[in-house]
Formats: structure tokens, C-alpha cells, sequence
């Protein structure tokens, strides 16, 4: 680390020579579960009154996802403009998808919904590059982005695994225009439309007060944070999701705190992650003992093991699945987005996170890191062997191999 610069600086100088651009006018209201994230973004959605944009990697169909549609659909006859985008294969690859009748139903009802990419014969259209942000923007006024789609497992979990945990947030301020842009982009790419006009972004900040009933930003730097959004797009900004991950390891001097459901990591980063706990920073790591898919956890179990044995603490999360992605360094900057630590969403898919440079909103995932310990045990050798069986040990190996494809 260079002498005398701290590790937000260090990423901030290091992403705005990529091109990312930073604002200081932001606030960050952060969901810690499935419940508060929908009650919220519902609530901002029925006070919309010009546009609603919505991009996730699916819309399962069930309970949340029909009672969004509903709202929607008033909105729409309303008058106010909702588009809607989905990843095909996402759609087709829960086991509640969205069926043709059902598209027919939302459109009929005034909602404008697309595929990114249909899978159409020979289906190889699909094997890379999936869409896979979650991002809305209400009037151009506020924006919620983070880990979780639409899917009713993210409040009552599901029986395979049991709770489903993951976090978002919502965004006030420049970059709800940048998240806008993102979407835009992918509406105007998808639909063949060009939707564009100063109508979908706001210049300014005073005319809020109609947004009423959403969960503030308590924090004394509201309205004073910096956040800039890294938005990965194959063959245009393809590694820019991975390289803020190596930087921000790399910087740290003191700690860093990770959550992430997919931990197949590349060799970069599993390097730079033993050598920063090697020069003497906090190396913190929560994974899940529960997944939603197979071999992929098993990968990231070896990987964890390996980390462990040079001198990462590793904290497995037993009570549930926690889908959550972040990243916390030096208590002086996190992350919240939808990428995870696997190459599907660091090399091929469409991804977008918030770097938020804000020393109050990393503190509140901190604290979050840490009550949920009390759910977690300490990985350790003794409690590897108990825990893993020779079988399973080699599942991991066999997918660590596998890494570059899951």
C-alpha cells in the first residue's frame, strides 16, 4: 500500500482511472432482509407518479412477485410509464417462472415487460452472458440495487435450505441517475425503443416530499455520501467488477469483510486475500454451511479451508442461506450489488454494485458482520474434519478445478 494514502482513496483514484465516476451527494438506506426491502420499494412504487423502471435477473411466479404485478398494473392505469426487464434464462431456470400467459396478463394491464436474450433454438445463446442486476428507479428519484430479485423464498425462505438472507438498498441522489442510464441502456438495447429525455433523471433534489412512508437514511452523513456505481458489461467494462474487488484487498491496511454465496474465487484473488492477511490485516470471511446449488459450495468450501490455513478467519453461517454480497474494508468503504465471487458474475454476466466511500454505512454492514456471528461457528482444523467427510473434501477439489466455469 503507498505510503500515506488510505484504502478508500487508493480505490477511489484507482476506479476513476477506469472511468468510474464518483458523486458527493447521496444518501443509503440499507434492508437487511427480503421483508423490509419490498415493504419499502412497494411503498415508493405507489407514491410514483411519472416512471417506474425495473431490471431483475427473474420475477419468480409467486405471492411478491404477483402482488408487485398488481401494483404495477395500477400504477400504470394511473398513467404512470413501467417497463419491465427480466433475463431469459433466469426466468426459465426458477421453478416458478413467468409463462407466456402470464406476460400477456401484465402487458394487457399497461406494463411494458421484456426478455434480455430469449432462449431460442439451438439454446446456446445463453450459455455466457446473463443478465443478472437488480435495479429499480422510481421518477428518476430514488433507486434500490442490491442481491435479491423478486421471490417470495427471500421473506419465508424454502425448504431446502431453510431462511433466505440477503441485503439491499436504496439510493438518493447523482447516482440514481446513473442507475438509470444503466437501465435505459438495456431498455433501449432489448426493446429496440430509444427512450431518453431529461423527464427520467433528476436535476435536483427539492421536490422529494411526495415519496412518503420509506425508511430514512438515520446516518449524520445523508445526503453528504460518496457513492459511485461499477457496472460490468461484456466486451465494454469487462473487468471492472473483478479488478475493484483485487484493488480493494490490495489496499486494505486494517480489515476486510466479506459475505458472498458463491465463493469459487480465481486464483488472483485467492492470492491477494492470503497476502493481506499475510502483512497483518483482519480477513474476515462469512459463508453459508446451506446453498441453493450444487458443487459450487463445495468449491468454496476448499477455498476456505485454504484461506484459513493462512491465517483468514472463516465464519460459516448455519441457520440459513445467506445470499447476501459485500465487501467492508478498513471500515472505510463496502459494497452492495448483485455480483458474486464466481466467474459467471466476474467474467461473462452484467452485473452492477454501489461502492459507497462512506465510513457510516460501512459501519452499519460491520455491525451487521457481526451480530450475525452469533449465528456462525469459527472454522477451524478440528471442526473441518468433523464437519467434512473424505467424499466431501473431494467434491471441493473437484470443483475448485472447475472454478473458471461455475
Amino acid at each position: 500500500m503507498a505510503n500515506g494514502q488510505t484504502a478508500d482513496s487508493l480505490i477511489v483514484r484507482q476506479l476513476r482511472a477506469k472511468g468510474v465516476k464518483f458523486s458527493h451527494d447521496n444518501s443509503v438506506t440499507l434492508f437487511m432482509s427480503g421483508q423490509a426491502k419490498f415493504d419499502d420499494m412497494f411503498q415508493a412504487i405507489r407514491c410514483a407518479r411519472h416512471s417506474i423502471h425495473l431490471e431483475y435477473f427473474n420475477f419468480r411466479n409467486d405471492s411478491i412477485a404477483n402482488q408487485l404485478f398488481r401494483l404495477l398494473e395500477a400504477k400504470a392505469k394511473e398513467g404512470v410509464e413501467v417497463r419491465a426487464l427480466f433475463d431469459a434464462f433466469g426466468n426459465s431456470s426458477n421453478n416458478r417462472p413467468l409463462k407466456a400467459r402470464h406476460l400477456d396478463s401484465i402487458r394487457a394491464n399497461g406494463v411494458e415487460i421484456y426478455k434480455f436474450d430469449p432462449i431460442v433454438f439451438p439454446w446456446i445463446n445463453h450459455v455466457f452472458s446473463r443478465d443478472h442486476r437488480k435495479i429499480v428507479v422510481i421518477d428518476g428519484r430514488v433507486a434500490y440495487t442490491g442481491g435479491m430479485n423478486v421471490a417470495d423464498y427471500y421473506i419465508k425462505g424454502t425448504r431446502q435450505v431453510g431462511s433466505w438472507h440477503d441485503m439491499h438498498c436504496r439510493l438518493e441522489g447523482s447516482e440514481v441517475n446513473t442507475l438509470q442510464r444503466i437501465f435505459l441502456s438495456m431498455w433501449n438495447k432489448v426493446t429496440r425503443q430509444n427512450i431518453h429525455g431529461s423527464q427520467y433523471y433528476h436535476g435536483d433534489y427539492t421536490d422529494m416530499s411526495y415519496l412518503e412512508g420509506l425508511k430514512p437514511d438515520t446516518t449524520v452523513s445523508r445526503g453528504r455520501k460518496m457513492v459511485g456505481i461499477i457496472n460490468r458489461e461484456p466486451r465494454i467494462s469487462s473487468d471492472i467488477i473483478r479488478t475493484f474487488y483485487l484493488d480493494a484487498i490490495n489496499d486494505a491496511k486494517d480489515s476486510i469483510k466479506i459475505i458472498n454465496p458463491y465463493f469459487t474465487l480465481s486464483r488472483a484473488l485467492k492470492k491477494a486475500l492470503a497476502a493481506a492477511a499475510r502483512r497483518g490485516v483482519k480477513v474476515e470471511i462469512m459463508l453459508s454451511t446451506h446453498s441453493d446449488i450444487p458443487l459450487t459450495p463445495d468449491c468454496g468450501f476448499y477455498n476456505a479451508h485454504k484461506l484459513m490455513k493462512r491465517g483468514c478467519r472463516i465464519w460459516m453461517y448455519t441457520p440459513g442461506f445467506h445470499h447476501t454480497k459485500i465487501i467492508m474494508v478498513d471500515g472505510r468503504f463496502c459494497t452492495v450489488g448483485s455480483a458474486n465471487l464466481n466467474a459467471r458474475s466476474l467474467r461473462w454476466d452484467y452485473e452492477e454494485n454501489a461502492v459507497i466511500v462512506d465510513r457510516h454505512t460501512t459501519r452499519e454492514l460491520d455491525n451487521h458482520f457481526e451480530q450475525n456471528k452469533k449465528d456462525c461457528f469459527l472454522l477451524d482444523q478440528d471442526r473441518w474434519n468433523q464437519w467434512r467427510t473424505p467424499w466431501q473434501k473431494f467434491r471441493g477439489w473437484v470443483g475448485h478445478l472447475l472454478a473458471p466455469f461455475l
